[in-house]
């Protein structure tokens, strides 16, 4: 079957860094932002930045701004113009109208309190329902069922069968449009091939995957880097109120996640520039050197 969405040929790494405007950059988003980057500028690539903002409720105002000062401030500087998701619509809605044209998806009724009391994997209920779209939520029928691929760091990743059989949502509905479909979109429309990100992301990746062949296209490379954690074993994050790095003395920042990444970095770059720290780990980084496991807890 034919897609609109087509790959575009390209011999060059393409990357990216895709933040939410969900609150300012921390730690853990630090960590994500550099090992991307440098991977995409030590393989010779381009860098792109990607404003994931199609979650309107959970943004907080000023934030994508602030994001894009913070990683200039950090040497950050990302190629092509920054893409922003609210700004997609048009690009979903055709994705949306392609699938159903090939009667790939349907509209669900089912809640979340439903699904969660049968199980917490949702069972296809509405599958033959013909249900209007209007005011439902829309599904994919998952034919693929990607349950698992390799991981550039992690290695073999292995997700639950059921999840990944699931026929999940595509767009919601209160009429957002829901992270999968719009991550895939974006990521094939602008010839994304490689994708270093967080651990967080390690089992939603074999809907993303479901997604790329269902679309017929090429799925890019996955890295996923460990996730930073407080000594307690939350998970750095805008939602648990995580602290923004400093904007004003990045030299520490940038030392510190080039440790956590395994890097290495020689005590003389302490006193360096952002940009004179970042041509040292473009040089001399290692991929091989993140630690391969899913987490890593800050010091008590």
């Amino acid at each position: 079957m034919a897609f609109s969405l087509i790959q575009r040929p390209s011999t060059q790494y393409r990357g990216r860094f895709a933040p939410s405007p969900s609150g300012l950059l921390h730690f853990g988003s630090l960590l994500t932002a550099l090992a991307s980057y440098l991977d995409a500028k030590a393989n010779d690539g381009l860098w792109l930045l990607r404003i994931e903002d199609i979650d309107p409720p959970r943004e907080q105002a000023g934030a994508a701004d602030e994001i894009l000062r913070t990683l200039e401030d950090y040497g950050l500087h990302w190629d092509e113009q920054v893409r922003y998701q609210s700004q997609q619509s048009a690009l979903y809605e055709q994705v949306l109208s392609e699938l159903a044209a090939h009667n790939l998806t349907y509209a669900c009724a089912c809640t979340r309190a439903q699904i969660k009391a049968s199980g917490g994997i949702y069972s296809g209920h509405c599958q033959h329902l013909d249900l209007p779209y209007p005011a439902h939520a829309v599904r994919i029928r998952n034919q693929i069922k990607a349950d698992n691929y390799q991981d550039l760091i992690q290695g073999k990743v292995q997700c639950d069968p059921a999840l990944a059989g699931e026929d999940f949502i595509i767009k919601r509905k209160d009429g957002l449009y829901a992270y999968q479909l719009a991550v895939v979109s974006d990521d094939i429309d602008q010839g994304v091939t490689h994708i270093v990100r967080g651990c967080d992301l390690l089992e939603p990746t074999a809907r993303q995957l479901t997604l790329y062949q269902t679309f017929g296209v090429a799925a890019p490379q996955y890295a996923h880097v460990p996730l930073i954690t407080t000594h307690d074993g939350y998970k750095l994050s805008k939602q648990n109120k995580a602290p923004a790095i400093d904007r004003k003395a990045p030299q520490a920042s940038i030392i510190s996640a080039l440790d956590y990444l395994g890097q290495q970095p020689p005590a003389q770059l302490n006193d360096g520039t952002p940009e004179e720290i970042l041509a040292w780990a473009v040089e001399h980084w290692q991929l091989t050197n993140v630690p391969k496991q899913a987490s890593i807890a800050l010091p008590a």
